[in-house]
């Protein structure tokens, strides 16, 4: 490809522009002097969000990299109609035209177009798991779902309660009741006496438990048995004691969140492609591929699987000339659930693809893999 080619379709892959009409929330704020400030979102083609978008303002030094759920925020922005670019790479880029006043929040949501093809999604189908550690027992009631009530680490952060008894009234025939003070407990089914509580498997003492004194997020979990025979018999006292039913919470920790540094990296890809030491997929002869003789290992996260929780994750990477993940690359372009990202990034790190090739000669390339994670759920009777 001639210089001036090359340098073309570079310069439309990165400047390339594409209006998108935002929306504009102004909250009613007291009137203020001063520039104001600009939010949003930014999400692909199927409004899942963009990690690591730029946005940027105008030509002043103003910028905003989103964030794991596509939000981002800029202030200090000029009062008056200013042009915000968005772009990633991978997208068309988009401008768009926002009218700020004194003081005031302008919000924004943004979609941007994918740019150039993705590799073939790779499906991870969650068919059967053997439980494991501390969290066995409870994965495996919360899949099978026999007995009892149950409350998911996605509810909680989905509803993000104050207080642990906010997500309990959810539950048929629980009350909240009175004690003296400021103390208050629960009861079950009408019964006038406390239900047994225990902690990550060990019990806590008899009597009234103050559950507010448990953060709802520090919590994986929460299962209640509202009679005396339906808790597992391994948390069942006496048919006496269990009477007033039982609580079984259980505590986040490495085993739920690992941890993760993602830094935003489109930027550092951006300059590779520009420098031409990595292409894309539109430049070369033949596009990088997973290797059919070397399949993806890769594990369905338990706690979603036992929650029936499905997701999507696509990744952004270079494959170099040995077919191989350079590592220091691995970014997410967008996720739905942490432990996805989580377990995408460690089968990465043995995935083997067919190299790129350009002119005759294998390349580096860089790709977007979509993995999708699918629920092939067994019988009840497992």
């Amino acid at each position: 490809m001639a210089k001036s080619a090359r340098a073309g379709i570079r310069s439309g892959f990165l400047v390339a522009i594409m209006h998108v009409a935002p929306y504009l929330i102004v909250p009613e704020v007291a009137w203020a002097q001063g520039p104001g400030t600009v939010t949003g979102t930014v999400s692909d083609a199927d409004g899942a969000p963009l990690i690591g978008a730029e946005i940027t303002h105008g030509s002043t030094s103003l910028r905003a990299i989103t964030d794991e759920k596509g939000i981002f925020r800029i202030v200090n922005v000029p009062v008056g109609t200013g042009t915000m670019n968005v772009r990633r790479l991978g997208f068309i880029p988009s401008q768009l035209a926002v009218q700020v006043l004194p003081g005031r929040e302008v919000a924004v949501a943004v979609r941007l177009m994918p740019i150039a093809a993705r590799l073939e999604p790779i499906v991870v189908r969650g068919e059967r798991i053997n439980y494991t550690g501390r969290l066995a027992g409870y994965y495996q009631r919360l899949e099978r779902k026999t007995t009892g009530y149950f409350i998911t680490r996605e509810q909680i952060d989905r509803e993000n309660p104050r207080r642990l008894k906010e997500l309990l009234r959810h539950i048929p025939g629980i009350t909240e009741v009175r004690g003296r003070g400021r103390s208050s407990g629960i009861r079950m089914r009408g019964r006038s006496c406390s239900p047994l509580v225990w902690m990550d498997g060990v019990p806590m003492p008899a009597g009234e438990v103050d559950l507010d004194s448990f953060s709802p997020n520090t919590l994986q979990g929460v299962e209640l048995y509202l009679g005396s025979t339906t808790a597992p018999v391994r948390y069942t006292y006496t048919r006496d004691a269990s009477s007033c039913g039982t609580i079984l919470l259980w505590s986040r920790g490495p085993d739920t969140d690992p941890f993760y540094h993602s830094p935003p990296l489109s930027a550092e890809l951006e300059r590779l492609v520009a420098s031409a030491s990595v292409f894309t997929s539109d430049e070369v002869d033949r596009r990088a591929a997973i290797d059919p003789t070397h399949p993806l290992e890769l594990a369905f996260p338990p706690s979603l699987f036992a929650g029936g929780v499905k997701g999507l994750v696509v990744a952004e990477f270079v494959i170099d000339t040995t077919g191989r993940v350079e590592n220091e690359t691995i970014g997410i372009v967008s996720s739905t659930h942490p432990l996805f990202t989580a377990a995408v990034r460690s089968a990465l790190a043995g995935a083997v693809y067919i190299p790129a090739v350009k002119d005759g000669q294998r390349v580096r390339q860089v790709v977007q893999q979509p993995f999708d994670f699918r629920l092939a759920r067994q019988s009840k009777g497992l």
